[in-house]
């Protein structure tokens, strides 16, 4: 790919004054940004420059931000066409309007174009794009290859270790079921090395048939190393080779009156059969694909995904991209499956509902970059129709639940403006909650909320690090979460509201503007205290403009009669079963909720690094006994208060401490 890139005319910032209710001045020497003139001129001044090759182009506004991402087998002829009048729609004549530069970026072929269009969409986010909203990576089943006793994992993100991967999964769930369905299948490993070097006896995965226990030699090489290979055989796609071996196994067992090894080969048919079972919908002629099926309304689209492999559904996932309501279906699954594509490998079939404009391109494209063919194929009869109708179906029950909760959604937020006196209805809100017990491994967490519900991949977590905070000091950890939080918003996002209502005026459509990574509204778990604390923080920064609501639990910490403060009015509660106050009581324990998981994830890491010495009595000899009894850490956590009694050394009081030390709330 060649990297030449040129700046075309780029303009200075638009300023903006301390004040941040201010508009920025413009220079009223110059015609003003924003009009469809200016946009149009300054696009003719960049067709000077642009090369008649392929590559992409990025239409870039006032603020410096990318408005669109585009690609071209020509990048001159297209960004011509940009300056024809009275050719666009509107959505194309606001973009025109709104850039004052751009860049371009050539490529070798236009497949290459394609690819480096998707991932300069992913990462730039422009705001005129179809954008895939929920990226997160899909989870995957891994048997290793780097131990004489491989593991039977869950996986998730880069695949750095040596192994054998089969995936994707829609979600975790599937991959767990399935997990532990393989376990009694293949009776394969699933502890860490470490763990498996430490044993001297099996541990209860073997009392209860889930695997061969090769850590203590119940098993040896060769017998492992052929469960591995069924195991890997059976994700491969060779399941009905797989289970008629075992069948087979069982009879020859049975006919020499071995009942007890042919009933292990009968239950491990059986945990075969049920990996098929939780599948649904198996197809009989698709051994590997991804159906993809896009259906609009009510201004919104929904993306349903399957994925098929190895002849096994693997789940299903539904997308609500960000798309203008004037694109149809086809454009959107267009631009929706370049960047799906980015940074996953594709299957040798993707099968899609809609025809769109650059099917056979991208198909091409992803041929280049998986190496092998790639097919994408609109079916009209048979199966594989079957399995885009049953997708589309699934897309159609998704929008029709995306749209109830939206609708809902809405009216809460109303009437949240009209309780707490907003300025204007919040877009997004973001709650704050601390957790630490006495002071120790101290999380603040923040979660974000907006129309469209909670946002989860915008949760954050903040590690307490400030040394001259008093253990236990609630107003200081939240005056640190708070001031970490915007002081680096201050830093990467300065503007906060002047430059989205300017975006606005100038393009006369405000639905369209960026969105701003500024809260409209933030809760804070907490009463007056908390409340001063988090108003006291902000000032420091030079923030006023944010509102800030305390939420204070009711007597005895009983929900329902919650107390609110606000700067400026006295504390008020909310009437019982009114909808508005089970809705903040759920944006509040849903903050607690990942707090406290953030605080046990840091506190778990903690003793695993630190060892069972840091409970009180227990020593390296009382350490080697609770994991010869119950084999992990997560074991002796759940145990109870009689089964750590029955431990060899260890006595009532000891076993006390231990329960207590694993069971202490979290605040």
């Amino acid at each position: 790919m060649n990297g030449s890139k040129k700046d075309i005319d780029p303009a200075s910032e638009l300023r903006e004054d301390d004040d941040e209710s201010a508009l920025p001045e413009l220079d009223l020497n110059e015609p003003a940004e924003g009009t469809l003139a200016n946009g149009a001129a300054a696009i003719a001044r960049a067709v000077k420059h642009a090369p008649s090759s392929p590559g992409v182009y990025r239409m870039i506004d006032a603020k410096g931000e990318v408005l669109y991402v585009g690609k071209a087998k020509h990048i001159k002829k297209r960004v011509t066409s940009y300056t024809r009048p009275n050719a666009h729609d509107s959505r194309i004549t606001r973009m025109i309007a709104a850039t004052v530069t751009m860049e371009f970026v050539s490529t070798a072929t236009e497949t290459e174009a394609l690819l480096l269009e998707a991932n300069l969409i992913k990462r730039l986010r422009p705001r005129f794009n179809v954008l895939m909203r929920d990226d997160k990576s899909f989870p995957y089943i891994m048997i290793t290859s780097d131990h004489w006793a491989p593991q039977l994992l869950k996986h998730r993100g880069a695949r750095t270790r040596p192994g054998h991967y089969y995936g994707p999964f829609a979600n975790a769930g599937a991959v767990n079921r399935t997990v532990n369905a393989l376990q009694r299948a293949f009776l394969l490993r699933s502890c860490s090395d470490s763990f498996f070097e430490s044993r001297t006896r099996p541990c209860l995965l073997y009392q209860i048939k889930r695997c061969s226990a090769p850590c203590t030699q119940e098993i040896d090489f060769s017998g492992y190393s052929e469960l591995v290979r069924e195991a890997n055989a059976f994700l491969s796609g060779r399941s009905r080779t797989v289970q008629k071996e075992l069948s087979t196994e069982m009879e020859t067992a049975s006919g020499a009156l071995d009942f007890e090894r042919a009933a292990i080969y009968r239950d491990r048919l059986a945990a075969l059969s049920a990996i098929q079972s939780h599948q649904g919908i198996n197809p009989r002629s698709v051994e590997e694909a991804d159906v993809f099926a896009v259906h609009q309304d009510g201004g919104y689209s929904c993306v349903e995904v399957f994925f098929f492999r190895t002849g096994q559904n693997w789940g299903n996932r539904a997308y609500f991209p960000k798309a203008d309501r004037t694109l149809s279906g086809s454009e959107v699954l267009g631009a929706f499956l370049g960047q799906f594509y980015d940074d996953k490998p594709a299957p040798r079939l993707i099968l899609v509902s809609e025809e769109f404009e650059e099917r056979a391109l991208l198909a091409e494209a992803l041929t280049a970059k998986s190496r092998r063919k790639v097919e994408i194929s609109v079916p009209q009869r048979g199966e594989r129709k079957e399995l885009v109708t049953h997708a589309l179906a699934n897309g159609r029950e998704a929008l029709a639940r995306k749209l109830a909760d939206t609708a809902s959604q809405q009216r809460l937020l109303k009437a949240l403006t009209e309780t707490f006196g907003l300025p204007r209805e919040p877009r997004r809100v973001e709650v704050y909650d601390n957790s630490h017990i006495s002071g120790t491994n101290a999380v603040g967490g923040m979660i974000v909320a907006g129309p469209e519900g909670f946002r989860k991949n915008q949760y954050r977590k903040f590690n307490i690090r400030s040394t001259d905070i008093t253990p236990g000091d609630d107003y200081g950890m939240m005056r640190e979460v708070l001031r970490r939080r915007f002081k680096r918003l201050i830093e990467e996002s300065p503007r906060l509201t002047a430059d989205s209502a300017l975006a606005a005026v100038l393009t006369g459509e405000p639905e369209e503007t960026p969105e701003s990574p500024w809260p409209d509204l933030v809760l804070i778990d907490g009463g007056q205290g908390q409340l001063r604390s988090a108003t006291e923080t902000l000032t420091e920064l030079g923030i006023t403009n944010v509102p800030l609501v305390a939420i204070a639990k009711g007597l005895d910490r009983e929900a329902g009669r919650e107390t609110f403060f606000m700067a400026g009015r006295s504390p008020f509660k909310l009437p019982p079963r009114d909808p508005l106050l089970y809705f903040v009581e759920r944006l509040r324990d849903e903050a607690h909720r990942f707090a406290i998981g953030s605080h046990r994830a840091r506190r778990k890491k903690d003793i695993r690094e630190a060892g069972l010495q840091e409970i009180a009595g227990i020593g390296p000899t009382r350490k080697r006994a609770l994991l010869h009894h119950f084999g992990t850490v997560k074991a002796i956590e759940r145990a109870s208060l009689s089964d750590l009694s029955h431990v060899p050394g260890i006595n009532a009081e000891t076993a006390r401490k231990i329960y207590d030390f694993f069971h202490e709330k979290a605040q």
